[in-house]
């Protein structure tokens, strides 16, 4: 292969990797401006929205005089919340994300993955923001946020995201053909929140119960970020294989997926 045509193979690759940052910037935009008061402030209410969630539920189960079996109480809640509560914004507000966005996919440059991933891009990014909110409130506070090992809380954190944006891309795909299915996901967020262990110690609840919770990968979710705070953490229930497996089967469906009904959803429209 001559050297100017491995340049021009190399310009359209850049030119093909511009264009998509252009359309996900445009996806991203108008996902910011319209979700809330038709504004760029609606982003700030976007990421205030979970941390507003995550405190409350902290607080009541605070002031309800909740013991927590490790640690700190509002680290012991946070540890758990966070992680279900980034698994179901992300995935759900996935879900909604192409019935939101359907005038955009009428242009041909627009693909089901842009807006999709746009979505997911915009929902971590606004979980970090919660997060360092969280971090500051923490610090007022005086209460000692660090984790015992960071690169499993991190860890823990970034297979939460490969988990719900797996999650989210089949649950939006199957959305297009049924947009009742939108609603009853986010009414199973009820379920993960209850079934998730977020509120109390998966582990400590007789084997029945909690060897059968525990192939529910949100609980394993959980469990991987408390082992990463707490030292006497109990791990007999955490596989973290098999929560990244999950997870990247999930993505890899969603993906397929949305590659076989693309024809058909934009027939649809």
């Amino acid at each position: 292969m001559s050297r100017i045509e491995k340049s021009s193979k190399r310009n359209l690759a850049l030119a093909a990797l511009k264009r998509k940052q252009h359309v996900m910037h445009a996806v991203i935009m108008r996902d910011m401006r319209s979700r809330f008061f038709n504004n760029g402030l609606g982003f700030v209410v976007q990421c205030l929205w979970p941390l507003a969630h995550l405190l409350i539920i902290m607080v009541i189960n605070i002031v309800a005089g909740r013991a927590a079996p490790y640690g700190d109480p509002m680290l012991f809640f946070a540890t758990g919340l966070v992680p279900v509560l980034t698994f179901i914004y992300i995935s759900r507000f996935m879900s909604l994300s192409l019935l939101m966005n359907k005038p955009m996919l009428s242009f041909p440059i627009v693909q089901l993955t842009d807006v999709l991933f746009g979505r997911a891009i915009l929902e971590v990014f606004a979980g970090c923001v919660s997060l360092l909110f969280l971090w500051i409130i923490f610090v007022a506070l005086g209460v000692y946020y660090y984790p015992l090992d960071l690169s499993e809380a991190l860890f823990a954190y970034l297979a939460t995201i490969l988990l719900a944006v797996g999650v989210g891309m089949i649950v939006g795909v199957v959305s297009m053909f049924l947009p009742m299915f939108a609603t009853i996901y986010a009414l199973m967020g009820i379920l993960f929140y209850i079934s998730s262990g977020a509120l109390f110690v998966v582990s400590n609840l007789p084997d029945q119960l909690a060897i059968p919770m525990s192939y529910s990968p949100v609980v394993q979710c959980v469990e991987w970020m408390r082992v990463a705070y707490f030292d006497n953490y109990s791990d007999k229930l955490l596989d973290r294989s098999y929560l990244v497996f999950v997870g990247c089967g999930c993505l890899f469906i969603g993906l397929i997926a949305e590659r076989l009904s693309r024809r058909i959803m934009l027939d649809e429209m």
